[in-house]
């Protein structure tokens, strides 16, 4: 059994290119790393005819795990995060915990609703380990759901031009 989690990120007034460039900017997925502290971070994009793929690697700390997920994950958790744009709008994401039995997978989706643009992600959480699985699947729900928060509130900034990178 997985959980799903689908998570829908509002851009208040932007254009589905505006979104698109920002999503597949490396400056910006560093950004939304820097901002939840992760404690290290990597992001490379690259274009292959009509596909884009963007490849991020990151840890979080552990400092606000579970005990129970500890012993699982250690004193970071390392994510690699991997989306295929298939098109501009439209991508397969893969995220795994790397040397960790379970991955989440699934879609993401960008489309004009009105004056917003939407970013629709939805993905399935698999976890192989016998009885703490759904425990751990509903830890990294959290996660991941905090993680959209994180990056929709970078991203409203950034296209606001009020994002400040330091160099």
């Amino acid at each position: 059994m997985s959980k799903s989690v689908k998570h829908d990120i509002v851009y208040a007034g932007a254009t589905v290119d505006e979104v698109v460039a920002m999503v597949t900017d490396p400056k910006f997925r560093e950004a939304v790393c820097d901002y939840q502290q992760v404690v290290s971070r990597s992001a490379t994009v690259t274009a292959d005819g009509g596909r884009t793929k963007v490849v991020l690697d990151y840890a979080h700390a552990t400092t606000q795990v579970p005990s129970f997920a500890k012993k699982f994950v250690g004193e970071t958790i390392p994510i690699h995060q991997e989306e295929t744009w298939s098109t501009p709008t439209s991508a397969d994401v893969v995220v795994t915990i790397p040397g960790k039995p379970g991955d989440m997978k699934g879609r993401a989706r960008i489309e004009q609703r009105g004056d917003d643009v939407v970013q629709t992600i939805d993905l399935a959480i698999k976890v192989g380990v016998p009885l703490v699985g759904g425990k751990l699947e509903g830890m990294i729900a959290d996660l991941l759901s905090r993680a959209f928060k994180a990056e929709n509130k970078v991203g409203s900034k950034w296209l606001a031009g009020e994002w400040r990178t330091e160099s």
